[in-house]
């Protein structure tokens, strides 16, 4: 298969430009259409960071909201519906024999 065959859109020129981009001749406008980019990037950047910023903040005061009037749970003394109470001891590391 060669390479004319190989894409068949462009055998008529229409699809040309969109297959192989160039850069513009021109300095200015090549300064210009790099600056723009650059600056699209930039805003983007700014809005996807305000955007997640944004809905942290949300989630954080739908929680808040969400357990209002609630006491908040105390660690010392205060044990909860769903615990289980119980003791415990620690067990030492099991000792081997010596090998001999």
């Amino acid at each position: 298969m060669s390479a004319s065959h190989r894409f068949a859109f462009s055998r008529n020129g229409r699809f040309d430009p969109f297959a192989a981009p160039r850069r513009p001749r021109h300095r200015i406008l090549r300064v210009v259409l790099g600056l723009a980019g650059v600056g699209l990037l930039l805003a983007l950047l700014f809005v996807s960071v305000f955007v997640g910023i944004a809905m942290l903040a949300a989630g954080m005061l739908w929680r808040l909201w969400a357990r209002r009037g609630r006491p908040l749970a105390r660690t010392t003394g205060a044990t909860r519906a769903n615990s289980i109470d119980g003791d415990f001891r620690v067990v030492g590391k099991a000792q081997l024999p010596m090998a001999r």
